[in-house]
């Protein structure tokens, strides 16, 4: 008998393997790389968190830990091959076993990754393991209202943009963020891959 992935309702850690990265599930011990990987300012300017010092990042990835101890997030670092270090983080979250549906976020690189190949694979692997083992349904994406790259860059994935949510969270500055929310669904996984594959290629 096939082995369900969703057993119990909650997801165990696992890691993706690509060419450019490997997405390795969050542990305490990647604090400190993590760490160097978040220093600018500009990785943070649309996050609700913004884990610039060492009590930061350990309040950070102890949350995401504890998040996925209780079967609501699976973390993960991102481990870039050639630099030989850990560049970001990203998660599934937003789980539900009984919809056969997750979210993909919390997603942040150091600058000097962007508008690289690595958001791609990232996403990929990711995308690859929520339609293709865990056989989802859905797939959401979201971002702040105001991040214009970020909202290109899902809209390039092949994601469909569902609508605003407005004044969904409070920011640190107090500024009500609308949430611009995306999905993809199984039926529309093949095209996306075949998309992903072209872009990667």
């Amino acid at each position: 008998m096939e082995h369900d992935p969703w057993q119990g309702g909650r997801l165990e850690p696992v890691t993706l393997e690509g060419q450019l990265v490997r997405l390795l599930p969050l542990a305490v011990d990647h604090e400190s790389e993590l760490l160097l990987a978040a220093q600018d300012e500009r990785i943070w300017r649309y996050t609700i968190h913004e884990p610039r010092t060492a009590a930061l990042m350990h309040e950070y990835v102890s949350s995401a830990l504890a998040d996925r101890d209780r079967g609501e997030a699976l973390p993960f670092a991102v481990y870039h091959r050639e630099a030989g270090r850990i560049i970001g983080a990203t998660r599934y979250h937003s789980i539900s076993a009984a919809n056969r549906g997750i979210e993909i976020g919390f997603t942040w690189y150091a600058p000097e990754f962007w508008r690289t190949r690595v958001n791609t694979e990232c996403k990929y692997l990711m995308l690859t393991y929520a339609f293709e083992v865990l056989r989802c349904i859905r797939v959401e994406l979201k971002t702040d209202g105001r991040n214009d790259r970020s909202r290109a860059a899902i809209l390039r994935l092949g994601a469909r943009e569902e609508g605003t949510l407005r004044s969904k969270v409070i920011m640190r500055d107090g500024h009500r963020r609308d949430a611009v929310y995306f999905s993809i669904l199984d039926h529309e996984w093949p095209a996306v891959k075949d998309r992903l594959e072209r872009m990667l290629r």
